[in-house]
């Protein structure tokens, strides 16, 4: 009696939850101080245009969701997502920048004159600022946030507008990486990062630090 070998399964496979991390747009103070959670910080005009291109971006992706930090810079950078896509820009706290506690306004050439800074550069995961947040637990806040949002938008796409340290922490995170090389990601003020996260199976990075191609290809039809 022969075997009968079954052929390739016609089920599609689960496409899981997908989530865009975008780090807002430029702002008069990027590249020269750390702001913080300080208010009233807002985009520039190159941040402005930033915005509106990611939501040019994003058209023919079907967005089920827009989260956004609490944060002007991250709404302002969510807002051109919010109107194309009809979506309500809901706020979350676990996509808020890392509390730096007394290093926020600081400028980025005295706190690098600090011994430190090489902490932070090279042994993240041993460094919690002055007053502020640790970036274990930064990296643990934001963690958090995703697993709740994939549990909230099951199978859907989600666009969440964040900062520069978390969005590092969130990719380390999920490709596997050790925090304390988490400094080695690279993350440009309006760029995506895109996580799939299907139940069961480890997450899969996607893109990294994207700021130039169409979206709707992370999504088949």
């Amino acid at each position: 009696m022969t075997a009968v070998t079954p052929g390739p399964s016609l089920e599609p496979p689960p496409q899981g939850t997908l989530l865009l991390l975008v780090r807002h747009g430029e702002t008069p103070t990027t590249g020269t101080l750390l702001p913080g959670r300080a208010p009233g910080l807002h985009l520039s005009d190159r941040g402005r245009a930033q915005a509106e291109r990611v939501a040019e971006r994003l058209a023919g992706l079907p967005v089920d969701a827009v989260y956004s930090s609490p944060l002007e810079r991250a709404c302002e950078t969510a807002e051109p997502t919010a109107v194309r896509s009809g979506l309500p820009v809901k706020h979350d706290d676990g996509l808020l920048e890392c509390d730096f506690g007394g290093w926020t306004g600081a400028a980025i050439t005295e706190l690098a004159a600090l011994p430190e800074w090489q902490t932070v550069q090279h042994s993240p995961s041993e460094f919690r600022f002055p007053d502020g947040e640790s970036f274990p637990e930064m990296q643990a806040r934001i963690v958090g946030a995703m697993e709740a949002l994939c549990v909230a938008h099951a199978g859907g796409v989600v666009v969440c507008f964040s900062h520069a340290d978390p969005i590092k922490a969130a990719v380390a995170h999920a490709l596997g990486t050790h925090l304390d090389l988490f400094q080695r990601i690279v993350i440009s003020p309006g760029s995506v990062s895109a996580i799939t996260f299907v139940e069961g199976q480890d997450p899969a990075v996607l893109m990294v630090n994207s700021t130039s191609e169409p979206l709707s290809g992370l999504r088949t039809s």
